[in-house]
């Protein structure tokens, strides 16, 4: 499937403010002495996730070098 460039850099930013909101998130429940490890566990697999997704996205807007 191929994304035009504009759908890319609207992923992007879709994935940048989830990611931005998951860290905003664990932070409070870091602060706020919740220690529910196992919920922490998983905003954090998930904000991983997140980010490979985004590295994804961008390598697709660098056009290809030929070498």
């Amino acid at each position: 499937m191929s994304y035009s460039q504009r759908e890319i850099v609207q992923r992007l930013t879709e994935l940048k403010n989830e990611h931005r909101e998951l860290d905003e998130i664990i932070e409070v429940l870091i602060r706020s002495g919740e220690i529910d490890e196992l919920k922490i566990k998983r905003l954090k697999k998930r904000k991983l996730r997140i980010r490979d997704m985004i590295i994804l996205y961008e390598d697709m807007l660098i056009p290809d070098i030929d070498a």
